[in-house]
């Protein structure tokens, strides 16, 4: 029935002369989400974009619901200029969204006819198509009764300059910015429920993100890389692919348990963490890095931790779950498809090194001493030297 799309965007609308970039990089991120669908057409009207795909509806909307800044989607009939053809078709589109209500019988169906006339040369005026299409729907369909502040059904009907496209579903999207639109960021990703979270936050707002992960072989296995993967696999749905960084681990962290005090070995395994982070970063003109840290968490995650460990770069590390705790973070992991992944038993090199006690309010002359005994520059080398790069695309 259906091979138009409406879509709806928010913010998007805000930006005032660089909307149309905003728009460009959408579109663009549409395309390429459709792309394994079939052939699609993608274009620009007036306060909307406008897609046109003869794929399977269900696949097609499945895709559009996970493209950031798409805020809702509308199946649309694509129909001629012509009132008996405009109405007819709003009957269409309520008969189909009726069917999937339910509701207690004897009782009327509500609606409400939502009309916008873009195009003005049209010879009826917004208020006066909302009154003729209603008044035919009310004729033509038995136990219908207008509703003006809460209908069950909204029939939308858009008058363009060619067509006019009528819907009564609207899809919610997954709002915030096209990916790409604010920068690239490196996204520091364990294994765990909280950084692929923190990843898939950071795209809503725009963001590229590349991955990096540090793998301890052979104290983390083929398993726990493979997990990883899966984890940029599930996020590769809300974007076209992720690039990843393997980073060999293994000897830093050795180094960190021969030569560190053990109270402060996460503190100085994160640092080390991000300065690899900050090198890859510029490597990809990344401008910051991304984190899956949530205060008071874990005891790297307390601000005195942070702050130790942040003075060893110079790059903003964004931290989009600072303020969520961990219940909200796995409701969202559930959401977003990486939780079922995350919660599988194969440990990353975090948690094979974690001290009995660590210490939760470092300070700086604390960690720069306790570094003494490390080569650091010699173990970034050699870390950076055997790191792997992995291209991770979705799946189709």
């Amino acid at each position: 029935m259906y091979n138009t799309y409406m879509i709806r965007y928010g913010e998007i609308g805000l930006k005032g002369k660089n909307r149309p970039a905003f728009e460009k990089r959408l579109m663009g991120n549409i395309s390429r989400a459709l792309k394994d669908t079939g052939p699609a057409r993608v274009q620009r009207v007036y306060g909307r974009i406008l897609v046109e795909s003869a794929a399977d509806p269900a696949r097609v909307l499945d895709k559009l619901s996970k493209v950031f800044g798409i805020v809702g989607i509308g199946p649309a009939l694509r129909l001629p200029l012509d009132e008996e053809a405009i109405c007819e078709g709003a009957l269409a589109a309520l008969k189909d969204a009726a069917a999937g209500i339910k509701k207690t019988p004897g009782t009327p169906l509500t609606f409400k006819v939502e009309a916008r006339r873009s195009n003005k040369q049209f010879p009826r005026t917004s208020p006066e198509l909302n009154g003729l299409i209603g008044g035919y729907l009310l004729k033509n369909y038995p136990g219908l009764t207008v509703d003006v502040h809460n209908p069950q059904i909204r029939v939308r009907v858009e008058i363009r300059e060619k067509n006019a496209f009528i819907y009564a579903a609207d899809i919610l999207g997954v709002g915030g910015l096209p990916v790409g639109a604010s920068g690239k960021a490196l996204l520091l990703l364990s294994g765990g429920i909280d950084s692929p979270v923190a990843g898939w936050m950071a795209m809503k707002r725009g963001i590229e993100i590349e991955a990096v992960h540090f793998h301890s072989f052979p104290f983390t296995g083929e398993k726990s890389l493979e997990k990883v993967r899966d984890l940029c696999r599930a996020l590769t749905a809300y974007t076209a692919r992720i690039k990843l960084h393997v980073v060999h681990f293994t000897d830093i962290q050795k180094d960190i348990q021969k030569n560190c005090p053990e109270e402060l070995r996460v503190t100085i395994m994160r640092r080390m963490m991000f300065r690899l982070a900050k090198r890859i970063a510029g490597q990809q003109e990344a401008l910051a890095l991304v984190t899956g840290e949530s205060v008071g968490q874990v005891a790297s995650q307390t601000l005195e931790s942070m702050r130790v460990i942040n003075q060893v770069i110079d790059l903003p590390v964004l931290r989009p779950l600072v303020g969520m705790d961990k219940l909200e973070i796995i409701h969202r992991a559930q959401e977003i498809g990486t939780y079922d992944i995350s919660v599988l038993p194969y440990e990353d090199c975090c948690t094979l090194f974690l001290p009995k006690h660590p210490a939760t309010r470092p300070r700086s002359e604390q960690a720069e001493e306790a570094e003494k005994p490390l080569a650091v520059e010699d173990l970034l080398a050699g870390a950076l030297e055997r790191t792997v790069v992995e291209d991770i695309g979705r799946k189709v």
